[in-house]
């Protein structure tokens, strides 16, 4: 029986259906949600060291689907990386602004940008831009080259996990502590 045909939501005003929540199970199969507050952590030991200067703040590992979300923290100015993605990937800027050295467009604070799979990028945090803070969905991986294409090294979910395991192993908080980010 459906809430249309339900006695009980006969008995019922509108309003107060409308604020009802769902009242039957979940899939027994369903994971549990995710929620990381906060996301920008104020405990540092949360941000996991990526290169000299920047960092990355697990929200979900995906091992299942292959994908990542994290922010990346930069706090230099300089070329971070060039890459390749084969999926695309999400970014929203929080704080500080990049580009890409291919590209004419800045991505500012309040920005959101697509980048469609296939395209190979070098990411540029500007002189004068003293923290970054990026939200990142990363589908698949990234591909690192050189400038002719060449693969130079790459990082996936699972690579991801690793660093993740070993810092957090390494600052006290336990190898286990990324488990809660992992679906």
């Amino acid at each position: 029986m459906d809430a249309a045909t339900d006695p009980r939501a006969e008995t019922l005003d509108a309003e107060t259906l409308r604020r009802m929540p769902y009242q039957k199970p979940q899939p027994m199969e369903m994971i549990p949600d995710l929620v990381v507050a906060p996301a920008i952590p104020t405990d540092e030991r949360l941000w996991v060291p990526q290169a000299e200067n920047v960092w990355f703040r697990p929200l979900c590992l995906n091992r299942s689907a292959g994908y990542w979300m994290n922010l990346l923290r930069v706090r230099k100015s300089g070329v971070l990386s060039r890459h390749r993605h084969p999926g695309p990937v999400h970014a929203f800027v929080l704080k500080g602004s990049w580009r890409y050295l291919e590209h004419d467009w800045i991505a500012s604070e309040g920005s959101y940008a697509f980048e469609p799979p296939g395209e190979t990028h070098t990411l540029v945090v500007d002189e004068g831009v003293t923290e970054m803070i990026t939200y990142f969905q990363v589908n698949g991986c990234m591909y690192y080259v050189d400038p002719w294409g060449k693969n130079v090294g790459y990082e996936d979910v699972f690579t991801k996990i690793d660093m993740c395991r070993a810092h957090f192993d390494k600052v006290g908080l336990g190898a286990d502590y990324v488990d809660q980010f992992i679906r």
